[in-house]
C-alpha cells in the first residue's frame, strides 16, 4: 500500500522520539488525526480550489500538558508539518503560515483534549515571483509547489526533480523554500538546503532547472 505523505508523517510520530516520550496515555499521532479533521470540517471553497484551517489551538489537560511540554516546540512543529503533509494530500490550499499552538486547559480530564482551527490570512506577505528558465514568472500566491506532477503549482518536466519535490511558503521573514524529502535535493545558490528563507534574487536549483526568485514588493 501506498502511504500518503499525511500518513508517513503520523508513523514518524508513532515510531520515532515522541513515541519513546510516551509509552502511555495521551499520543501525538492522535492530535495529528483530530488536526486533520478539523482541516475537513473547516474547509472553504476558495478561488483556487478549498481553502483548510492553518491555525490550530490544541487543548491539553494539565497532566498531558505537563508530559507534553518538553517536546512542546519540536511536536508542535511536526504537527504543522503533518498538516501541510495533509493538505497537499487533499488539494487543500492556505491563506497564511500553518501554526500549532499546544496549551493547558485546567477544566479537561486526562487523555482528552481539543482543537480549536480557524483560517486565517497572512497579513504583509512580501509579494514574489519565480522566474523560470523561459523568462516566464509565477506569481508566489500562498504554497507554491515545485515538482514533475501535473498538480504542481510550479510543474517541471525535468526527471531529476521529485513528483513533489519542494515548496515556498509564506513566512513572517517573507518566503521560506523546503525541500520536500526530494530524491536528488534542493540548492539554493549553489549551496544544498532544507530550509531557506529567500531573499530576492537566490538561484534555486531544483534537478537541472535553475529557478530564480524575485521580490516584487
Amino acid at each position: 500500500m501506498v502511504l500518503s505523505g499525511f500518513e508517513r508523517r503520523l508513523e514518524r510520530l508513532v515510531e520515532g522520539a515522541f513515541a519513546k516520550a510516551f509509552r502511555s496515555g495521551l499520543q501525538p499521532v492522535e492530535l495529528g488525526r483530530r488536526i486533520a479533521r478539523e482541516m475537513d470540517a473547516g474547509r472553504t471553497l476558495g478561488v483556487r480550489g478549498p481553502v483548510a484551517p492553518n491555525q490550530f489551538r490544541v487543548e491539553l489537560a494539565a497532566d498531558d500538558a505537563a508530559r507534553f511540554a518538553p517536546f512542546a516546540d519540536a511536536l508542535a512543529r511536526e504537527l504543522a508539518d503533518a498538516a501541510r503533509d495533509y493538505a497537499r494530500d487533499e488539494s487543500y490550499h492556505f491563506l497564511g503560515p500553518v501554526v500549532v499552538e499546544l496549551r493547558e486547559d485546567p477544566a479537561r480530564k486526562r487523555g482528552t483534549f481539543h482543537v480549536r482551527a480557524g483560517i486565517e490570512q497572512a497579513e504583509g506577505v512580501q509579494s514574489a515571483a519565480v522566474r523560470l528558465p523561459d523568462g516566464r514568472k509565477v506569481p508566489v500566491d500562498g504554497v507554491v509547489t515545485i515538482g514533475r506532477l501535473a498538480d504542481c503549482t510550479l510543474h517541471l518536466s525535468d526527471t531529476q526533480s521529485s513528483r513533489r519535490h519542494a515548496e515556498i511558503r509564506p513566512v513572517p521573514e517573507g518566503h521560506l523554500l523546503v525541500d520536500l524529502d526530494s530524491t536528488n535535493g534542493t540548492l539554493v545558490n549553489g549551496i544544498a538546503v532544507r530550509e531557506h528563507v529567500l531573499a530576492h534574487g537566490d538561484t534555486i536549483t531544483i534537478g537541472t532547472t535553475d529557478l530564480r526568485y524575485e521580490a516584487t514588493g
